[in-house]
Order: structure tokens, then sequence, then C-alpha cells
């Protein structure tokens, strides 16, 4: 064995690390402790977890194959295309990830899981899998992983198979010490993780110093490096997905609007943590109840609505489906309600690990009748908490459901937040009695402005009221079938969205205003169309780009904006759907597009070209 003399670390202003192995073999863990570390080290940083969509694949065959990509420096928009190093606990992982692999990239191997009928299973044909994949410039290191770590475990009373559970710790202390990072945090990381079983946190303590100390002491003919950090807004900063942000959205809105939060859910992919982190809120006033189908779910929201607490359910494209109809009840009786779609891909079971923008649609017209609802998409995961809060603020204020599209890259992946100053945020006032200032309440007493209705939570002394899912009247809320009522309250309910326009934020512009060629966006593909913009702005290509937050209704300056540019491409995950809302609300703009439907996020270098042949034509 040969000591490593110690060397200057190597400055970089970012890096992209993947570990990969099978579903077991802990790789999701390492890179949510890893990202966590450089979080609260000061580091920019962007995740994609990617799971198998099957519950568990075959160990070691290429479906069975589980990766957690993370992304850090200074200035991170995404996940990253290219990785710089890979973490391969078998051959599966590195034949499913080869193709990402920059040309220099350092590869980390067990080389314990690198035997032939490893090698069989993840159908290599020869003995050099490296060699095979054509990755000659890469630098690999491969280490006996798993014999280390029993090795380092053999006085733990613990089976053979409970100590190679714990290798991906010594793959994570091997990266640690690979960038620098001091693994003391990640050891309270470890505690928290494991505090009903100290034994099994002990031991992968242990491990974890044994990876960091094995690459301290060896040489592996690679040097260290330090990503450059940049100067943050001081403050608390932790490392938060999309899905718990979204959970802290809804908890911060109900504390400005003095309600109590109810959530009716049905566990479903990727939304399913939003449930998890909402049952361990008792303590600030959550009720959070799983239900037992997804149309449960939705009408026990609508219950806790028409009972006064700020009401939400969540859910991915099916279960929004079947929750069409309840949906269209709230549309009806006007009732505050936040619908959280966090997307995935595919028509009926789809992909559910994977992600997609292809719910938009369904959002904006997937109900029977006149149904109209806001819909509003977050951008990113942190930007998760503002859209749940900016969410709960329209549905109270205005009355009405509202859908919240997330996706599964932004809900699974995580970004660095600094917990916000909530005094920063406008405060949310429910459109209730207590606003009202006439002389004589009834169920369609309405605001001038908004057309949202005063409601009265059911009990409230002296505002006893009945709302059903029949057509009503205008003034008295009785069941009324008169042609002519029907048509006002169609009418009405489509002026109460049309208003919340006056009452969102105006559509911003990223990147020079006179720009040759507007990219347009939304949702979880913020990053990567904002790195794309930038990449060519630095290039000397004039390209701006406008991201919606808010779809409907549309920013009021929205027709505006988009008549500026004298070309304007739509890119989205998806077939269209945006490009054709965009076209049906406005005349006169010739919208480009740009698709893509993988279940995997755009990638930078592709949209880079598809805009660069849009600017050449």
């Amino acid at each position: 064995m040969h000591f490593q003399e110690k060397v200057t670390p190597k400055d970089v202003k970012d890096i992209v690390i993947l570990f990969s192995g099978d579903s077991g073999d802990g790789m999701q863990l390492s890179g949510t402790i890893f990202s966590n570390l450089s979080a609260i080290l000061g580091d920019e940083i962007a995740t994609f977890p990617d799971y198998p969509a099957e519950i568990r694949a075959p160990q070691g065959t290429l479906s069975g194959v589980s990766g957690f990509q993370v992304h850090l420096g200074t200035h991170i928009y995404t996940a990253g295309d290219k990785v710089d190093v890979l973490v391969a606990m078998n051959p599966a992982a590195l034949k499913v990830n080869a193709t990402r692999l920059k040309k220099d990239a350092i590869i980390i191997a067990d080389l314990d899981s690198f035997q032939q009928k490893d090698l069989d299973k993840a159908l290599f044909k020869t003995e050099n899998p490296f060699t095979e994949m054509g990755l000659n410039g890469a630098r690999v290191i491969s280490i006996p992983i798993t014999t280390l770590t029993r090795d380092g475990l053999i006085n733990f009373e613990m089976s053979p198979k409970d100590q190679a559970r714990c290798k991906n710790m010594f793959a994570l202390g091997l990266i640690c010490w690979l960038f620098n990072k001091p693994i003391d945090m990640a050891n309270h990381l470890l505690i928290n993780k494991f505090s009903h079983k100290p034994l099994l946190a002990e031991a992968n303590i242990k491990v974890l110093a044994d990876g960091f100390n094995y690459g301290q002491n060896t040489d592996l003919s690679v040097p260290t490096y330090r990503v450059e950090t940049m100067k943050t807004r001081p403050g608390t900063y932790t490392d938060i997905s999309g899905n718990v942000a979204t959970a802290y959205g809804l908890i911060a809105a109900a504390e400005s609007a003095g309600k109590e939060l109810f959530l009716g859910s049905y566990p479903i992919t990727p939304a399913t943590d939003i449930l998890h982190e909402l049952v361990k809120r008792k303590e600030l006033g959550v009720k959070a109840v799983q239900m037992e189908d997804e149309i449960a779910g939705v009408c026990s929201a609508i219950g806790a609505s028409f009972a006064g607490d700020l009401a939400a359910t969540s859910t991915s494209g099916p279960g929004l489906a079947l929750k069409s109809e309840a949906i269209g009840l709230a549309v009806m009786a006007e009732l505050p309600l936040v619908v959280i779609d966090v997307q995935r891909g595919g028509p009926s079971t789809g992909l559910p690990t994977k992600t997609e923008q292809t719910d938009l649609r369904q959002a904006l017209y997937g109900r029977n009748g006149e149904s109209p609802a806001v819909v509003i998409a977050a951008s990113s995961p942190t930007n998760c908490f503002d859209t749940a809060y900016w969410a709960a603020k329209i549905a109270l204020e205005h009355v009405t459901p509202v859908i919240l599209l997330s996706d599964g890259y932004i809900a699974n992946g995580s970004s660095a937040w600094r917990i916000p100053d909530m005094d920063e945020y406008p405060k949310i006032i429910p459109h209730d009695v207590s606003q009202f200032k006439g002389d004589s309440w009834s169920v369609g007493a309405r605001d001038s402005q908004t057309f949202a209705r005063y409601i009265a939570p059911a009990g409230t002394e002296g505002y006893t009221h009945r709302i059903g899912g029949l057509e009503r009247d205008y003034q008295t809320g009785a069941i009324s079938t008169s042609p002519e009522n029907h048509q006002k309250m169609v009418n009405t309910r489509q002026a109460k969205i049309d208003a919340i326009a006056n009452y969102i934020p105006q559509l911003n512009i990223i990147g020079n205003p006179d720009a040759d060629l507007l990219v347009v966006g939304w949702g979880g593909t913020y990053g990567h169309l904002r790195e794309a913009i930038g990449r060519m702005n630095n290039t000397g290509m004039n390209v701006a780009l406008a991201h919606f937050q808010f779809i409907n209704p549309l920013p009021k300056n929205t027709a505006e904006v988009l008549r500026s540019f004298p070309k304007v491409i739509v890119a989205e995950q998806n077939s269209g759907h945006l490009a054709g809302h965009l076209a049906s609300k406005i005349e006169g703009i010739e919208f480009s597009r740009c698709n893509k439907v993988e279940g995997q996020p755009f990638s930078v270098e592709a949209l880079i070209t598809e805009f660069t042949k849009k600017l050449e034509e």
C-alpha cells in the first residue's frame, strides 16, 4: 500500500457526483447525507434521485439500478447533464450510466461486485467492462469496498449481510475525502437517522470514517477537490426536497391565515412524502389523514374546507383523474381547496418514478361542465414552499380550488434552502364572513371586485346555509334549474378566476428584454432552461427566458411580453400543453415548440442545440 502525500486540493467551480447501485445498496441515503452536508457547509446544490419503476427488480440487473445525483458549486440550477464522479456499486450501475460520464470522469467501483456473475447479470460480453463501454479516458478506482466494510465491522455483533449493507457509507466517506468535506456533521446526520438503532448508527459511523481514512492514507492517483462556494445571505440553511417544501408551505399558509391545516390524501408515487411529512406535524395543528382511496381523500378535504380549515389533497396524475368530479363539486360549491399534483410519467400507471409535465391539460380542462380552476406550477424544490403558500393564499382569498403542479424531478430532488422570514411574505386574509360589510349576508353575497363569495364555516351561529352539488340560485343558494341563472353562474365562476390576474405577480423576463429569441417554460424545467440561456448568452447569443408560475389565469402582461419578441419557443416535457394553452389565449403569435417526453429531465446541451437552431432560422 502506498500512502498519499498531502497535496493542495484542486479548486473547481462545480462538480457532479452520481451514487449508483442496486435499490438495496443505500445510494439514496448516501446521496442525501452528502447533499445535506454540502448544503450545511454553504454549497449551492441540486439533486436528482432516480429510482427504478419496479418495486424490486432482480439484484444486479440493469432494470434494478438506483441512482442519486448531486450537483454542487456556485450558481447551480440543475442536477447536471454529465457526471464528473460515478460511484458504481456493481457493473449494472456502470453500464446504465456510462453515456452520462464526462471523458475524464472518475469511477469508484466496488471490486467485490465486479465478478463474472455480476458482469453476466449486467449483460457484459467481456471481462473488462470499462474497455467494453469505451471508458478508456476515465480514471477508474477499483476498491474491494464490501470486503473492507466487513473487515471494519468484524468486532460488531452483526451478520455478514448486515455488515455488507453498510458499504454505502464507505463510498460516502471516500467521496467526502475526495471533496474535502469533514465528516463530523455527517456523523450527526447518521445519529439522527438511526436514533432508534444505536448499533446501526455506530456501525455506519465507523465505516464512514474507514472510507474517509482509506482515501486519506492510500495513493489513489487522483487529486482531491475543493468546490468554490459563494457568499450567501445570512440565515439558517438546510437541504430540502420539493415535497417537504410543499408541506412546509402549506403549514406556513395555515399559520398566516389563522386556520388549521387538513390534508386528506391517499399514498401515490411520487407525492406520498407530502402526506408523510404532514403526519409528523400534529404539534402544529396539522390534521393529515390517509384515506381509503383518491376520491375519499379529496372529499374529506372538501368537508374540512366547509368546516373552516385550510384544506388540501395531494396526488399524482392518475389520482387527479379520480378526483376530477369532486374538484368540480368544489368549483360549484365555491370552496377553498388546494389540490397538489406531483406529475409522473405516462398515462395509467405509466412510469411511477419518472418525471414529466403531462398533466397540464388535465389540470386546465379535465373536469365535466364549465369548471374553471386556478392552475399554478412550482419551478424548483425550494420554490415548492412559495408556490404552496401562494396556492393556499389564492384558494382562501378567492374562495376557489387551486391546482398546484409539481413533478417528480423537483419533488424528489432537493436544493439548499434558507429558512425564510415569514414577515417577508404577504399576509393571508381568508375571504369569510368577517370581511362582509353589507346589511344582510347570504350564501350568494360576493365581493364586487373579486366575485368571491363570503364563506361561513359550517356551524357559525347566524350563518346557517346549505351548499350541494346541484346548480344553485345566484342570490339565495337554493337549487335552481333556471337557464338564465345557470348562464349567470357559469359567467360568475369564470369571472372570479379571471379576476385573480389582478392579484398575482407580473410575468418577468430573465435576460435581455430585446433578445432575438424568447424561451418560454413552466414548472420544474426552470433550472435547465435557465442554465441553457445563461450559457448561450455567455457565448454571445441573444436569448431570454419567460418562465410561468401562474398558468390559469395568466399574468396580465403575458400578451404584451410575448408579443415583444420576434421569435418565441415553448419548451416543455409533453407534446405541447402550454404552447396550445397560450395559443388559445393570445392571438397573432407563432409559438415554436421544443418537446421531449422521455421520463427524464431535459438535457441542457440538447436545449442549447434546439434553441441555436431556432436562432439561426
